[in-house]
This record gives C-alpha cells, sequence and structure tokens, in this order.
C-alpha cells in the first residue's frame, strides 16, 4: 500500500476542502492510505510543509493541494511560480514524488471550482510516479 502525505492550503478554503475530499476519495479508491495531513495559510507555504512529510519514512508520495486565483496585480503569479518551484525542488531534494494539485493562477473562483477534480488528479500523479520509480531502482 502506497502511503501519502497530504498538504492542503486553506486560502480559498470552499474550493481547497473539496480538493481534499476527492484527493482523499481518489486515493481511497486506489487504495492507497493518507497517513498525515497538514493544513498550511496557502499555497506559498505548501514547500515547507511538504519537506516535512517528505522527510518521513514512512511518506512514500506527497500531494499538495491549492487554489490560486487572479487579482488586480501579479501576486498570484508570483506566489504560483514560488510554489510550484519550491515544491520540485523538494521532490528533487527528497527524491520523493511531489505532486502538484494546485490550480492557478490567473483564473477567476468560478474556474476554481470547476478544478476541484485536480485534488484527484494529483493523487493519481502521485501514485503513478510511485509505481514508476520502483521499477526503475
Amino acid at each position: 500500500m502506497v502511503a501519502l502525505g497530504l498538504v492542503v492550503a486553506r486560502f480559498n478554503r470552499e474550493v481547497t476542502e473539496q480538493m481534499e475530499e476527492a484527493a482523499r476519495d481518489a486515493a481511497a479508491e486506489a487504495g492507497a492510505d493518507v497517513v498525515e495531513t497538514l493544513s498550511v495559510p496557502g499555497a506559498y507555504d505548501a514547500p515547507l510543509a511538504a519537506d516535512r512529510l517528505a522527510r518521513r519514512d514512512d511518506v512514500d508520495a506527497v500531494v499538495v493541494v491549492g487554489a490560486i486565483h487572479g487579482g488586480d496585480t501579479d501576486h498570484d503569479q508570483v506566489i504560483g511560480h514560488a510554489a510550484a518551484r519550491g515544491l520540485t525542488d523538494v521532490s528533487l531534494k527528497r527524491d520523493t514524488p511531489v505532486a502538484l494539485g494546485v490550480t492557478g493562477p490567473g483564473m477567476s473562483m468560478d474556474e476554481a471550482r470547476a478544478r476541484v477534480d485536480y485534488g484527484a488528479r494529483a493523487v493519481e500523479s502521485a501514485l503513478a510516479l510511485v509505481d514508476e520509480l520502483e521499477v526503475a531502482e
């Protein structure tokens, strides 16, 4: 059984709660176990939490969910790029799959609500990468 760590951004909680539920459902459906869930203020904060989970011996992969919507400035772009880069760094540094289930930036809240399935997609990606990396060992 694959053990997953889950990081959930609280910003835009009305969307991320549904993303978390989709992620948990996908994990259960695939026979994976979510062994720990960390809640963070926003997507920008996810890399540190993902790193903590990726360091654990009982975590095979980390799934991160969040929603970044557009605004009047480029702040959403900055947050999105920083989060994605940080999560990539964690994955490479820890040699552990970290799946990006963060939607945005540049989307409206309606577009964010339409993409709650990214929680499930991130779980599917994490599980596929765990399987592929086991073959490569």
